[in-house]
């Protein structure tokens, strides 16, 4: 049995539905379902229960036997919050029963951490696990879920694995909840639909011209393969070890995904510009792209340029590309926005 947490969501939902893709349908759903508005992101998903996230804890002590993994993406996001208390309650605390938990019952673990820990990439984008403690976010988001990282790295018991994926700039299907932190493709599509044009933020830096700051941005399925990629790495290895202790010895030495925090990007930067100009050509429509300038109560907060260093994940044996940005943003518009 596979928990997923934050199934009603974004990630979650895509994450969920690539499992029962791939024969896991033996689902638990931990979310806020009261939130009606995001129904249609599980509706039609495959699970033996859905589990209120209020209720997640005493679910699992009652249940954690038949559990074989734990996907935690349920977390509060809203980079303009800056109130220390939500984040406390919904990013922290939250996550961190979640991996007592798992390392209580040694249960493998994956959870959701940031690129927005990194703040401004003044220490660069690098998962090593040296520089976590140095780290200056930028907003109380990225501030969870750094705490979060550096708590766990000084945890003695742990889970048999976990790891913890610092997704960078995420889009896809499913996130038309998310109203403002929705990506700029699905807000571009919206603006195209409605003026014809797309308003993207202008440069407030000289060293950038407008519309070229530069986001490493991952579509959400691979969000999801690298997932069901790690977890198919922890079921092998838990079949070799009940079927045959030798047979598990002998290809313990090969075997690279350890726990730790890993990029989740695609090691490319981009522009916001490729991107509106991507989702324009997937309209079938001309570029007409209008700067404005950014929020004043996200300017000083605001990311000029991210990208990924993907070796750790690399090294662990994932080798399968990553979707183009404008792959990515073609499948999204048409097969689902358009639609």
């Amino acid at each position: 049995m596979v928990v997923v947490t934050g199934a009603a969501g974004f990630i979650g939902s895509i994450v969920a539905g690539e499992l029962n893709k791939r024969g896991f349908n033996d689902l638990v759903l931990v979310d806020d379902f009261s939130k009606k508005q995001k129904e249609r992101n599980y509706i039609d998903l495959k699970y033996n229960a859905l589990v209120e996230r209020e209720l997640f804890f005493d679910w699992f002590k009652e249940n954690h036997e038949d559990v074989d993994f734990v996907v935690h993406l349920g977390a509060r996001t809203d980079t303009t919050e800056f109130d220390w208390n939500v984040f406390v309650k919904l990013n922290v605390d939250y996550t961190e029963t979640i991996f007592s938990l798992c390392a209580g019952y040694q249960i493998p673990l994956i959870y959701a951490s940031s690129a927005a820990t990194y703040g401004n990439g003044e220490l660069g984008y690098d998962d090593s696990h040296e520089v976590v403690e140095k780290l200056q976010p930028l907003n109380p988001y990225g501030r969870s879920k750094n705490e979060v990282d550096k708590w766990i790295l000084k945890q003695e018991k742990q889970p048999p694995f976990w790891a913890g994926l610092k997704f960078f700039n995420v889009y896809g299907p499913n996130e038309y909840h998310k109203g403002r932190m929705a990506s700029v493709i699905f807000h571009s599509f919206n603006q195209i639909n409605a003026t014809g044009k797309v308003k993207l933020f202008r440069s407030h830096r000289p060293d950038f011209k407008d519309g070229q700051q530069l986001r490493d941005f991952i579509y959400v399925k691979d969000i999801a393969n690298v997932i069901c990629f790690m977890i198919s790495q922890q079921t092998t290895v838990n079949r070799q070890q009940t079927s045959s202790t030798k047979i598990f010895n002998s290809q313990l030495s090969t075997f690279s995904l350890k726990s730790g925090l890993y990029n989740l990007g695609t090691g490319k930067a981009r522009s916001f510009y490729d991107l509106a100009a991507a989702t324009f050509k997937a309209m079938g429509k001309e570029t007409n792209i209008e700067f404005i300038d950014i929020p004043e109560d996200i300017r000083d907060k605001y990311q000029y340029f991210t990208e990924a260093n993907m070796s750790k994940l690399r090294a662990a044996g994932y080798d399968k590309e990553f979707t183009s940005l404008e792959d990515g943003v073609e499948d999204y518009v048409k097969n689902y926005l358009m639609v």
